[in-house]
């Protein structure tokens, strides 16, 4: 599929069409990484870099006690 170059301020830029965005999962304020490889301009989504901290953000101890219950200690996980 071919699409036009414009300027935009002291830039160029192209639209994406909407069923290649869909295709790649973009939407609207997403980021992508260009680069220029071997005479080609490669774009591609960015991967979300993520904080520990944040994806933690609400998780107590007492939340993650029904992740980790595997029901009543057997065999030699007994403690007596």
């Amino acid at each position: 599929m071919q699409v036009q170059i414009s300027r935009w301020g002291n830039s160029l830029g192209l639209r994406v069409p909407k069923d290649i965005a869909t295709e790649v999962g973009l939407a609207e304020g997403d980021r992508v990484e260009v680069v220029a490889e071997h005479g080609r301009i490669v774009i591609s989504p960015t991967r979300p870099r993520y904080q520990l901290a944040d994806l933690l953000v609400g998780m107590t101890p007492h939340a993650m006690g029904a992740a980790f219950d595997w029901g009543d200690d057997v065999g030699r996980e007994v403690v007596e």
